[in-house]
Parts: C-alpha cells; sequence; structure tokens
C-alpha cells in the first residue's frame, strides 16, 4: 500500500461525486481508502477496513430516523462529502462520512483503519505504550478518532480539500470484503438485522465480530 505522502500521486482526494452515490456504494467503495488528519502535531493517517451504513429516516439504526434533526445529526443533513462528528457515551467522538445532497441525511460510519503515518502520534494519543501493535491503535469507531485527533471540531469539515481528507487508493477486491448485521444498533428492531457492516477479510484492525 502506498504511503499517503504529501505532494505523491496518492494525496488526490475522493471527489465530491463519490460520496453521491447510493449508500451503500459509498459504504463498500470507502474499504481501502485512506483517511488523513494533518494536526499541529503532525499528520496521521490511516486505510479504511470498517465501515457501516446508515440510511436516514426509514433507518431506525441511524441518528436521522424519523427525520430527527439535531446539532448532534445537523452535518449529517448537509452535502456529501462532509464529515459529521458526534460524541457517545459521554466518552468518545465518532465519525461518520455525509452521503447524498443536502436534505438526505444518510451517512457511512467510520470503524477501523489500518494505521499508516504518525504511529507514534496515535499512541500518544491513545495512551499506549511504545510496543502497543499498529493494530490496536484505530480499532473502534472512537479510537480511530482519538488516535487521529478527531473531535467537534472537525465536524462539517469537508473531506475533499483542508486537513481532513479522504485519499484515493486502490479498490478492495469482492473476495477480500465481507457483508454483517451492523454492532451496537439491537433498539433497532428489523433494521438491525441489515448486512449493512462492511470490513476488510482478515484485517486484525477490525473491531467487534471478527472476520476470517
Amino acid at each position: 500500500m502506498t504511503r499517503a505522502t504529501r505532494g505523491s500521486r496518492a494525496e488526490r482526494p475522493l471527489p465530491r461525486s463519490f460520496y453521491l452515490q447510493p449508500t451503500l456504494r459509498v459504504a463498500r467503495a470507502l474499504l481501502g481508502k485512506i483517511l488523513v488528519h494533518d494536526t499541529p502535531d503532525g499528520r496521521t493517517s490511516g486505510r479504511i477496513v470498517e465501515v457501516e451504513a446508515y440510511r436516514g429516516p426509514t433507518d431506525r439504526a441511524a441518528h436521522s430516523r424519523g427525520g430527527h434533526r439535531s446539532p448532534r445529526n445537523e452535518a449529517m443533513w448537509g452535502m456529501g462529502g462532509h464529515a459529521n462528528v458526534y460524541f457517545i457515551y459521554g466518552m468518545h467522538f465518532c465519525m461518520n462520512v455525509v452521503t447524498q445532497p443536502p436534505g438526505r441525511p444518510e451517512a457511512v460510519l467510520l470503524r477501523a483503519l489500518e494505521p499508516l503515518d504518525g504511529i507514534e502520534l496515535m499512541r500518544r494519543r491513545r495512551e499506549l505504550s511504545d510496543d502497543a501493535p499498529p493494530w490496536r491503535l484505530c480499532r473502534g469507531p472512537g479510537a480511530l478518532c482519538r488516535a487521529l485527533g478527531i473531535t467537534r471540531a472537525e465536524n462539517a469539515a469537508d473531506l475533499t480539500r483542508g486537513a481532513l481528507l479522504i485519499l484515493d487508493a486502490p479498490s478492495v477486491p469482492a473476495p477480500q470484503v465481507v457483508r454483517t448485521a451492523r454492532i451496537g444498533v439491537d433498539y433497532a428492531g428489523t433494521d438491525a438485522a441489515r448486512p449493512w457492516r462492511f470490513a476488510l477479510r482478515g484485517s486484525t484492525a477490525v473491531s467487534g465480530r471478527r472476520v476470517a
């Protein structure tokens, strides 16, 4: 995998049109792309290996279920290709990638990365020892945001330009992709069983249920 190095071909952000495709297609296509965050402390980046799709007001697992609109999910109602960063359990930030045109609040949750750049900085942010394996650093949506220094300050950030980007990278071949039900949405009734979680088969960085 080519590292996300400034000025290289891998630096090309995904275009706005990528995020305006059907949300399930965006979720699947995000696997293998590179999330990058540049901060005063340095650059951190990782390959996306696990995501979940959320499909708006009719999806009882989505933050926008029932058309509910609030400061927490307001960015979901905007233009695709922006970040929706929210606080959960009074402990963690999580990052959604907004999809669809304005007024259609759908998004993809980033659940795990395989670290590329800034591994030592990630360890410091996670308060882990120097020998903590890289696969632990961004394993889970809260860990991912903490390792990359993503907070509510990045809410509504444009992912096509700026300090927080998703860069293009080779697509993950179909045999390497696993689909399962989403994690932690048992309250969503029949929507909890929808196979809208996509993960890279065999990656140790994948959170929750392992996908061998």
